[in-house]
């Protein structure tokens, strides 16, 4: 079917980008990331599979897709599922904002300098770049001229790790609520209330969707984590189960009204079945599975300096 609004057109937008950052992710010349700003989203997957990723006191960091109906996908359930502990599943089921600070510390980001020097950084990069020195021993060489030692702030993300590896190892969303709210009655701390009230407002299948996602993308590789998460976008493009994503556009960025009427509307409707669907391949004879060109799966990991 060629007609506008076919949700297969959604599902070649997505084949593009997920193949980018498998690209990005398996290149064998080092890549560099500079971020001094907002990354969400597709923006994070152009930067978090890089060899170096560079953030400054700008850098802004977050996963928000259950906010809309969606998940955090773009590799996002192999590289925070390397992320230490369950520090993962708080980013990708709150949607939490974290700083450039807190990246470094916890391995989603390689380096920190002023953002005054991206520029300069930027220039002396470009000046190496054409010679055949442009290597990993190379670029660090010219990072470590601008990299600066952080500051953690008081309510950084060490600060939260234990209580973060507490709750979310639970095994399903309802427990992990169920852990932030006792939690919450002996430290009522900012942060935590922050956690449980995010996810109430979620999309309830998101919140399924990525905890599944996050827990499968630890034992697997870049390009299995990025197949199985183009079967549920394709899914959820669909709308085989819900219309939780096309809802979520409207209510978040559309009319703006912050109030998506989800369906299922709670946590307990969605089924083990339901979300086992969105990951299975979709019965259409218009779509094919993502297909992936063979690389050496050189994806790099997260150093975390917890």
């Amino acid at each position: 079917m060629n007609e506008i609004g076919h949700w297969t057109f959604g599902a070649t937008f997505y084949r593009k980008q997920l193949t980018l950052d498998y690209l990005l992710g398996t290149y064998k010349k080092p890549v560099v990331a500079l971020i001094n700003g907002i990354v969400m989203g597709g923006g994070a997957g152009i930067s978090m599979h890089a060899k170096f990723r560079v953030v400054t006191e700008k850098t802004v960091f977050a996963m928000p897709e259950v906010s809309i109906g969606l998940f955090p996908d773009v590799g996002a359930s192999h590289f925070l599922s390397r992320l230490p502990g369950f520090l993962g599943e708080y980013l990708g089921l709150t949607g939490a904002r974290i700083d450039g600070g807190s990246m470094l510390a916890c391995g989603l980001a390689t380096h920190f300098i002023l953002s005054k020097d991206i520029a300069a950084l930027e220039n002396a990069l470009d000046m190496v770049a054409p010679s055949s020195d442009f290597n990993i021993s190379t670029i660090t060489g010219i990072i470590n001229k601008y990299d600066q030692q952080v500051k953690l702030t008081q309510n950084n993300i060490n600060s939260r790790l234990e209580i973060i590896n507490i709750c979310f190892s639970g095994e399903t969303v309802e427990e992990i609520i169920s852990s932030l709210e006792e939690v919450f009655a002996s430290r009522a701390e900012k942060w935590i209330v922050g956690a449980i009230n995010s996810m109430k407002k979620a999309s309830p299948t998101s919140l399924k969707v990525f905890l599944k996602s996050i827990r499968d993308g630890r034992a697997q590789k870049l390009d299995r984590c990025l197949i199985r998460e183009f079967n549920a976008l394709s899914h959820i493009l669909r709308r085989t189960i819900s219309d939780d994503f096309f809802e979520g556009s409207r209510a978040m960025l559309i009319d703006k009204d912050n109030n998506p009427r989800w369906a299922p509307s709670k946590l307990e409707l969605v089924t083990e079945e339901m979300v086992q669907t969105l990951f299975s391949n979709v019965d259409d004879e218009e779509w094919e599975s993502l297909k992936l060109p063979a690389r050496s799966n050189l994806s790099y990991p997260m150093l975390s300096r917890l």
